[in-house]
C-alpha cells in the first residue's frame, strides 16, 4: 500500500484547509443537504453516522444510505464501531466514495451505551487505540475521530493525545462531557478544546456553542482551532456560514429542489422542515400548517406547506400589516432562519425540595389522568381505561382528539396464538394453512389460495390431456 502524506498535508492538500465543516448528523446530513449546506459556505461536510457492522453485512443498507456526486466531495464518512476488524472492513467498502473515514466516539444517545459506540467507548481505551491503529495502517485513506470531552481537562488531554499517536490524522472535539445531552445539554467548554488544540500537533476541529457565523470566527480566534463543525446551528438555517438569515420558506424550496434530483426519505427532508419551521409552528395560527407538514407524502406535498407558510406571513414581509412581537423570546420574527435556544433547567428552589410531595402529587401521568373528564378517565367499575401513553398526551394538550380504539383480537381456534384480523376461520397464519391444506379451502385473509390453485392445476390438465400415443409401449 502507498504511504499515506502527513495529517498537515492532507489538510492542506485534500481538504483545501477548511474553515467551516457541516457535522455528521443522524438522519440529517444526507446528500441534498450537504449540497445546500456547500451552496452556503460549508467547505467539509460529513455523512450520517453509519453502522459499521451493518455497513459490512448488508449491500442493501450501504446502496441505502451511502449517496455521494462530484460536487459533494471532500466527503468524509463517519462511523461507529466496537471492532477494529469491522471498522477496517467498513472503511474499505467506504474509500472509494471519500477522502477519509471517521470514527465516531462521541454519540452520547442512549442507543450508543445499549450499542456499545460513540462516547461509551471513551473508558476503553485500549480498544480506541487498536481501531485506530488499524485503520490507520490498513486504509488507503486517513482515519479521522470525534470525541466529547472528559470533566477533568487533564484527561481530556491524554485522550487526544492517545488517538493522536494511533494515527488519527484530524481530531473534531465537542465541548461537552458525555452527560451533557437533552435537558442538561448546556454551553460547550472552549476552554478544553483550546487545550486540546496546544497539545497535539494534528488539525483540530471545534464543535459546540455554534449557533451563528459569529460565534464561528470568535470560536476559530479563542480557541485557535483549524476550522469549526456545526450541526443544530446549521438545521436551523442552512445559510448559517454565508452570515445571512433568510425567510425559512426560501431555504426550504432551494432544498426541495435539490431533492427533486437526490431524493431521499421522506422522513429526513420532512424532518428538515420541522426543525427550519419550528419557530413558526409554536404559534397557534400555523397549527394547520404544520399538520399538513405532518401529513405529507411526497415533494409535491412538502412545496405546497412552503406556500401555505410564505402566504401566511407575506403581509409582514411586504410591510403591509406590522408583526407584534409581544411575548417573543426570538431575536428576530419568527420567519426568518435563525437558532433554537433550549430554555435552561431552573434548579429546584429550597422549598420546592423540602416539599414532600405525594406519590400521585409527583407523578406527571396520575395528574394527567385526575384532570381528564370522568367518562373518559375510569370504566363502569372504577378503574382507569386510559394508557399511560393516552394520559400524557391529553397532560400537553387536553383537547387532543384520540382515533378510535382498535377492536381487540381474538385468540387463534387452534392454538394460543393471536389469529389473523382478517382471517376467515379465526386462525393464526400457520393453523391457517395446516386447516386449508387438509379441507382443501382458501384464505384470503392470509393469501393462503390452497383450493384456487388446485382448480387451477386441474382446468391445466384437464385441457391438455396426455395423448395415448405418447405412452411408452407395454408389449414385448
Amino acid at each position: 500500500m502507498p504511504d499515506k502524506v502527513g495529517p498537515w498535508e492532507f489538510w492542506r492538500e485534500v481538504l483545501k484547509s477548511p474553515r467551516y465543516v457541516l457535522a455528521p448528523m443522524v438522519d440529517a446530513s444526507e446528500l441534498a443537504w450537504r449540497l445546500l449546506s456547500k451552496r452556503y459556505g460549508a467547505q467539509l461536510v460529513y455523512t450520517p453516522m453509519f453502522h459499521a457492522v451493518n455497513f459490512v453485512r448488508d449491500q442493501r443498507y450501504r446502496s441505502d444510505h451511502l449517496h455521494t456526486c462530484p460536487e459533494d466531495h471532500p466527503l468524509i464518512v463517519q462511523f461507529c464501531a466496537n471492532d477494529p476488524e469491522v471498522l477496517v472492513q467498513a472503511g474499505k467498502l467506504a474509500e472509494p466514495y471519500c477522502v477519509a473515514v471517521d470514527l465516531n466516539l462521541g454519540c452520547p444517545q442512549a442507543i450508543a451505551k445499549r450499542g456499545r459506540y460513540g462516547s461509551f467507548l471513551q473508558d476503553e481505551w485500549e480498544l480506541i487505540r487498536k481501531m485506530v491503529e488499524m485503520a490507520s495502517k490498513e486504509l488507503k485513506v486517513p482515519i479521522t475521530c470525534k470525541i466529547r470531552v472528559f470533566p477533568d481537562v487533564v484527561k481530556t488531554i491524554a485522550y487526544a493525545k492517545m488517538i493522536e499517536r494511533a494515527g488519527c490524522y484530524a481530531l473534531t472535539v465537542h465541548g461537552r462531557t458525555r452527560e451533557q445531552k437533552g435537558r442538561d445539554t448546556g454551553l460547550a467548554d472552549w476552554e478544553q478544546i483550546k487545550a486540546v488544540k496546544k497539545a497535539v500537533n494534528i488539525p483540530v476541529i471545534a464543535n459546540g456553542n455554534i449557533q451563528y457565523l459569529s460565534d464561528a470566527d470568535r470560536c476559530l480566534m479563542e480557541t485557535g482551532v483549524d476550522a469549526v463543525m456545526t450541526a443544530e446551528g446549521n438545521l436551523t438555517n442552512p445559510a448559517i456560514f454565508h452570515g445571512i438569515q433568510p425567510p425559512v420558506w426560501e431555504m426550504a424550496e432551494e432544498y426541495i429542489e435539490i431533492l427533486e434530483k437526490y431524493p431521499c426519505n421522506l422522513s429526513y427532508s420532512r424532518g428538515h422542515l420541522f426543525k427550519m419551521f419550528n419557530h413558526c409552528f409554536t404559534l397557534p395560527e400555523c397549527c394547520e400548517i404544520r399538520q399538513l407538514l405532518a401529513r405529507a407524502s411526497d415533494l409535491y406535498d412538502l412545496r405546497e406547506v412552503c406556500v401555505a407558510l410564505r402566504n401566511h406571513f407575506q403581509k409582514y414581509v411586504d410591510g403591509s400589516e406590522q408583526w407584534s412581537s409581544e411575548g417573543s423570546t426570538l431575536k428576530f420574527p419568527p420567519w426568518i432562519c435563525q437558532p433554537y435556544v433550549r430554555p435552561p433547567v431552573k434548579p429546584p428552589s429550597i422549598e420546592e425540595v423540602s416539599t414532600e410531595k405525594t406519590e400521585e402529587e409527583s407523578n406527571p401521568i396520575k395528574e394527567g389522568r385526575k384532570r381528564l373528564e370522568p367518562e373518559r378517565q375510569t370504566g363502569e367499575d372504577g378503574e382507569i381505561v386510559l394508557s399511560k401513553k393516552k394520559a400524557k398526551k391529553l397532560l400537553k394538550n387536553p383537547n387532543f382528539i384520540f382515533k378510535p380504539d382498535r377492536k381487540p383480537i381474538g385468540k387463534c381456534a387452534s392454538c394460543r396464538n393471536q389469529m389473523g384480523t382478517k382471517c376467515a376461520y379465526s386462525r393464526c397464519k400457520k393453523c391457517c394453512h395446516d386447516h386449508c391444506s387438509v379441507n382443501v379451502f382458501d384464505c384470503t385473509g392470509h393469501n393462503i389460495l390452497i383450493k384456487t390453485k388446485m382448480e387451477k392445476a386441474m382446468k391445466i390438465t384437464n385441457n391438455n390431456p396426455v395423448r395415448s400415443s405418447n405412452l411408452p409401449s407395454t408389449q414385448s
